[in-house]
């Protein structure tokens, strides 16, 4: 089988290194080029340089659509106004894109939505086998204890993360609230601050925290009358988050134009 042609956009931040050192070893996988914005300090470096290894011929470009044009995927770890942008040319290429950026707004949301009728676009919030499972665990477990249980989700990420809450625990919210049949929306409550009236019963809380170089901490708690139950991920290594990216990709080639998340990639549903 040919190897699926592969480009890194944010290829010099954490994830997009991380991606880069996981595709180097992954079977299949050809990196073809990374992505940055102009001006960057990484344009024109070799990304085996970047992953502390060896040239291989592919290098960080500022331009976009030629490496796209040529590209059978694209793996996304960028910004919110960087990745909508990604999604009208993956949807002009007709190719896979993996995106992993969080803090996409709701304008930005709908153009991505547009592209997947192009693209195979598969998104989520955290590229995580573990963190996809946990999801699942939440939405059992707020079906069966019922609205009597309060929601409350904690997460902890590096001090350089700039979206709260982060995009895995509105994952794990959206999780909460399809186990309630209803849209996290209409149960998220604001974030507790001064003096409030009690909480309604049976709504999602989110609490943020920042700080040193935490990857990625979610703790769902659910307490009711007299018990809690708390369920966690911690995860320790972005590894676990490249390595579900670049399967993610190989899962998508092939597949048609769609709106994907880690749910089909996994057969989760």
């Amino acid at each position: 089988m040919t190897d699926i042609r592969l480009v890194v956009a944010g290829a010099g931040g954490r994830m997009g290194e991380a991606v880069i050192r996981n595709a180097l070893r992954t079977p299949g996988i050809k990196l073809v080029a990374g992505i940055e914005k102009a001006g960057s300090k990484m344009l024109g470096v070799d990304l085996g340089k970047i992953a502390g290894g060896e040239p291989i011929g592919a290098v960080v470009t500022a331009d976009p659509l030629p490496v796209i044009a040529a590209a059978d995927a694209l793996i996304d770890f960028s910004t919110p106004e960087s990745s909508v942008e990604l999604a009208d040319l993956t949807a002009q290429a007709r190719i896979v894109h993996v995106m992993g950026t969080t803090g996409i707004d709701e304008a930005g949301a709908k153009r991505i939505a547009a592209a997947a009728r192009h693209a195979t676009i598969i998104k989520s919030g955290n590229f995580s086998l573990g963190v996809n499972l946990l999801a699942g665990l939440v939405e059992m477990a707020t079906q069966r204890l019922g609205p009597e249980f309060d929601v409350e989700i904690l997460e902890m990420h590096h001090k350089l993360k700039r979206d709260a809450p982060s995009g895995t625990a509105l994952l794990l919210g959206e999780a909460a609230a399809a186990g309630r049949n209803r849209n996290l929306a209409d149960l998220r409550t604001k974030p507790h601050d001064g003096i409030e009236d009690p909480r309604a019963g049976g709504t999602i809380g989110f609490a943020s925290l920042r700080g040193g170089t935490v990857v990625g901490e979610h703790t769902v708690i659910l307490a009711s009358e007299g018990e809690r139950i708390e369920l966690s991920h911690k995860a320790e290594d972005r590894a676990i988050f490249a390595k579900g990216a670049l399967r993610a990709a190989i899962w998508g080639k092939g597949k048609g134009p769609g709106l994907f998340d880690m749910k089909d990639v996994l057969d989760l549903r």
